[in-house]
């Protein structure tokens, strides 16, 4: 038995197309049958609402009096791509304020204009004969403006992995704030409701797909970015007019420390045109399965912890070695059953249609990363051997191992090696001009540390960030084998 586009469109312009989400779909299956429900079911809406780092708008302006061509613009104090024509621009999600960084960005400004707020364009030129303005500082609202395109070069992930944080300090990242020695875990999708797990094989979606896209209708224009079919990671090419779309759908978000994007509320009708289909259509979320895996690890190909479905991952509270820890979503469950259930209601009611693609999203792309002609050091390329000084040393002890060594930083650890702080020249200088004698009482016992293995950047970043000049290096015991300082990150 098998449908097509034509005959489901018939149906829904009588409004006799029969027409369930992907949650619903699952129950019918396992009632019926797949035979059964393929014959007698035509559409399933799927949904989903999280954050699409890789998404953005094109907007155009219109010409000024005298006309400008941008060199540089802001908008609401985010600067936005100008490399187009005269008055186009392109603003990306992730792109930070630059009087606002972490707080504010191209996501907040494409919410707020979607919401019909008024926008600040500040821009200058180089001017040119045709060109003379020299810069330019006004409003505008969406009404103001010809065209406002959203267009996201990466959306739609068919599926997230579940990340958490194996080492003793909370990081910042894309998948949120993820605690100290596994203290929570996060993960992203809709799972059983997510659009491209209920057609892994891409039959349905593709060049030309007509899709629910931030309340509005979109459409998918290709295979998105990091496309990734054979390790199921496959992305969408979207886009569609900003001006019918919702703020409900498109929200932007400022994740603590790590930067902004955008929360995308897209759904996807999937036809029923075989049992193949029917069977694909009733995924469970049992069926789902991702990684977890260790962001701790700041390095491409972060260890995997261990397999996982998403049934575990939404039951909140999932099993790390053993250990239980707590499991948030960073998605919006609620706002993708919502978006799957007005798709539904839109094709009951005769106002969306389906449309087949032009060209099928390929299945065999081949995932690469990036190419690197430089050599990766890291911190064991560079470190130093350590100076160290025992608990129950004299601080003048430790003062002279600072002037025989030339060294401003001392480790402290205890009869087995083990790190327990570390003193700096500073450190002894003050504690002698306030005749301290105890060195237990001047060691600063929280100490950022480091690993061979961990790249020089990232050692640099954890000097900037913490303003500190110096790192121990210590082994998965907390042996310390080593120092690096900022001096040896300068050669």
């Amino acid at each position: 038995m098998t449908k097509t586009y034509e005959a489901i469109n018939e149906k829904i312009k009588k409004r006799e197309a029969v027409v369930v989400t992907a949650e619903e779909m699952i129950k019918i299956v396992e009632e019926r049958g797949t035979k059964v429900t393929a014959e007698e079911v035509d559409v399933v809406t799927t949904g989903t609402f999280g954050a699409m780092c890789s998404s953005g708008a094109f907007l155009n302006f219109g010409h000024s009096d005298p006309p400008i061509k941008f060199e540089h613009l802001w908008l609401n104090e985010v600067h936005a791509y100008h490399g187009n024509a005269a008055v186009d621009c392109y603003i990306g999600v992730t792109r930070m304020a630059d009087k606002r960084p972490f707080e504010y960005g191209g996501g907040n400004v494409i919410e707020e204009l979607v919401a019909g707020k008024p926008i600040r364009l500040r821009g200058i030129s180089y001017t040119t004969d045709c060109y003379p303005l020299g810069e330019i500082d006004t409003y505008f609202t969406i009404d103001d403006i010809n065209q406002a395109i959203l267009c996201n070069p990466r959306n739609g992930y068919q599926r997230y992995v579940c990340a958490t944080n194996s080492t003793d300090k909370t990081i910042y990242t894309y998948m949120g704030k993820l605690l100290p020695h596994f203290g929570n875990a996060h993960y992203s999708g809709a799972g059983a409701l997510s659009p491209l797990c209920n057609d892994p094989d891409y039959e349905t979606i593709g060049l030309g797909t007509r899709i629910f896209l931030g309340g509005g209708i979109g459409y998918v224009i290709g295979e998105g970015t990091q496309h990734n079919p054979r390790k199921n990671f496959g992305t969408l090419f979207v886009k569609g007019d900003l001006k019918q779309m919702s703020s409900e759908f498109l929200r932007g978000v400022n994740f603590e420390k790590y930067g902004t994007s955008l929360y995308v509320g897209i759904g996807i009708p999937i036809p029923i045109l075989n049992e193949g289909l029917a069977k694909k259509t009733a995924v469970k979320d049992e069926d789902i399965v991702t990684e977890v895996v260790d962001y701790g690890i700041p390095r491409r190909d972060r260890p995997v912890l261990r397999t996982i479905n998403y049934k575990e991952l939404k039951s909140g509270i999932i099993d790390i070695n053993g250990k239980k820890v707590k499991c948030s979503p960073l998605s919006s469950l609620f706002h993708a059953r919502k978006i799957a259930n007005i798709l539904k209601e839109w094709i009951e009611d005769g106002d969306f249609l389906l449309s087949a693609p032009i060209e099928r999203l390929p299945t065999n792309t081949i995932f690469k990363p990036m190419k690197q002609i430089s050599e990766q050091k890291f911190v064991k390329d560079l470190k130093k051997k350590a100076i160290i000084c025992h608990e129950d040393c004299d601080i003048k002890i430790v003062a002279s191992k600072i002037v025989k060594e030339n060294m401003n930083h001392i480790i402290i650890t205890d009869k087995d090696n083990t790190l327990k702080g570390i003193v700096t020249s500073f450190d002894i200088t003050k504690a002698i001009a306030e005749e301290k004698t105890k060195l237990l009482d001047i060691i600063t016992k929280k100490v950022i540390t480091t690993t061979d293995n961990e790249p020089i950047d990232i050692a640099a970043r954890k000097m900037r960030m913490n303003d500190i000049s110096a790192l121990p290096v210590i082994d998965t015991n907390n042996k310390v084998v080593g120092i690096i300082t900022a001096e040896e990150l300068m050669l």
